[in-house]
């Protein structure tokens, strides 16, 4: 026995006695949970959600086999706590212990047991450095075969996540079988990623909704109806390039539906607005602004026109 930290059978013994509780503490606690969470599956696979209860399964799964290993794990922590007194006067690895010790260090940072972490710090000052990592990284997989399976971060298969969902259906007195069937080939292979065939369409409002939003082969702005809005009947009025007036002539461009009587545009000069007079009244730039009897002429045919 060191008096540096090394090895004590004084300080192990305790550790594995502890680690026995914490297993069995840490199991029990779990499979509490786990029954939990298969009522919580049963009642998706009623409602139908089975994408949903897939990926519930899984960590289902995951919680099983982790018990699986505590298990282990604590009948091994009692088989060396039994041999202590055979591991503190051997100097070498006894050979029908070494996959049990192999497997304590393996699982030292793979389970949430504080104790394995002085377990395994105890066992390196015994057997050295080089055990440790041999037995730490499970070089010739001297480990239990069955540990490290169950403490995989690799998810389960399809088939055993369908497996595990039939049971709890019949467990649970559910009628569900599933939604699709699997090939051999995806059974073997890990649960493929959910699409969403078991969600509800427009679940918030319970109303049925078209699926896809849109009219095939268009986007949202080709929703929109098409008819364009009548475009406004009175002209804008164009800025003057100069100060001086110029006429609109009142071609056949401009003439109305019911005669020939041509509508005239409206000009600014000065901004000052007038109208101009009727063809045959002259064109002349010097032409002032049409008399007051003119104008009301022209306003009484603009008024005959609107009839």
């Amino acid at each position: 026995m060191g008096i540096f930290g090394g090895y004590s059978e004084t300080k192990i013994k305790p550790l594995l006695k502890m680690a026995v509780s914490r297993f069995n503490m840490a199991s029990n606690k779990k499979t509490a949970l786990m029954k939990q969470q298969m009522r919580e599956i049963s009642k998706l696979l009623k409602e139908n959600k089975e994408e949903k209860a897939r990926i519930r399964a899984e960590a289902l799964i995951r919680d099983d086999g982790t018990i699986e290993a505590y298990e282990i794990l604590q009948l091994t922590c009692e088989l060396l706590f039994e041999r202590i007194k055979l591991i503190s006067v051997s100097k070498d690895v006894p050979d029908d212990l070494k996959s049990s010790i192999s497997t304590l260090i393996w699982a030292s940072n793979r389970v949430d047991i504080k104790e394995l972490i002085d377990i395994r710090k105890q066992f390196k000052s015994k057997y050295g450095k080089q055990f440790d990592m041999d037995a730490f990284e499970n070089r010739g997989g001297i480990c239990n075969e069955r540990v490290v399976a169950k403490l995989a971060v690799t998810p389960p298969t399809a088939f055993l996540v369908q497996t595990y969902l039939e049971k709890i259906a019949d467990e649970f007195d559910v009628d569900w079988k599933p939604a699709n069937r699997l090939t051999a080939e995806q059974m073997a292979e890990p649960m493929a990623a959910p699409v969403g065939y078991s969600v509800q369409v427009a679940p918030g409002t319970g109303l049925v909704a078209p699926v896809p939003a849109y009219p095939q082969g268009g986007d949202a702005a080709s929703a929109v109806s098409e008819l364009e809005e009548p475009s406004a009947s009175v002209a804008s009025v164009p800025q003057p390039a100069k100060a001086s007036a110029s006429v609109a002539s009142a071609d056949s461009d401009h003439k109305s539906k019911d005669g020939d009587i041509p509508v005239a545009k409206v000009v600014q000069e000065e901004e000052e607005f007038y109208i101009p007079p009727a063809p045959g009244a002259g064109n002349n730039d010097d032409d002032k602004k049409p008399p007051a009897d003119d104008f009301d002429d022209l306003q009484a045919r603009f008024n005959n026109l609107k009839r």
